[in-house]
């Protein structure tokens, strides 16, 4: 989570990094998501929520492709929280219900996404 603060902190930060990092983003929630996924148990309107906040992502990376004609790719500080709270998710169950930790992720979550598809639709990176 900290790798591009090294990167820009050292002066060695690049645009091939940069979609390294989310191709790596994308592969930690798709091995989170198969190892949790089939045993977490949850009320559907969660797994409605994940959906649509799944949904809302895919519509940024077309958006990206139609408004900036390339791959465009965001690292806002809410996007590294939502990831952040994504690692910490599986140590909020003894401290909270499940249904509540993953709430509070799915907001955060559902607030970088919209906030994401903004930037992209504007040309803004953060």
């Amino acid at each position: 989570m900290i790798d591009g603060t090294v990167a820009r902190m050292t002066g060695s930060e690049s645009e091939f990094g940069a979609k390294l990092d989310t191709l790596a983003d994308m592969v930690f929630i798709i091995a989170v998501a198969w190892k949790l996924l089939p045993v977490i148990k949850l009320p559907t309107g969660i797994w409605i929520w994940v959906a649509v906040i799944a949904i809302i992502k895919v519509i940024n990376v077309i958006s990206g492709y139609v408004v900036q004609k390339r791959f465009v790719s965001v690292h806002s500080k809410a996007n590294k929280v939502t990831g952040l709270m994504l690692f910490l998710l599986p140590f909020s169950f003894e401290i909270m219900k499940m249904t509540v930790s993953v709430a509070v992720v799915c907001a955060i979550a559902t607030f970088a996404a919209v906030q994401e598809g903004h930037f992209i639709r504007t040309g803004r990176t953060e």
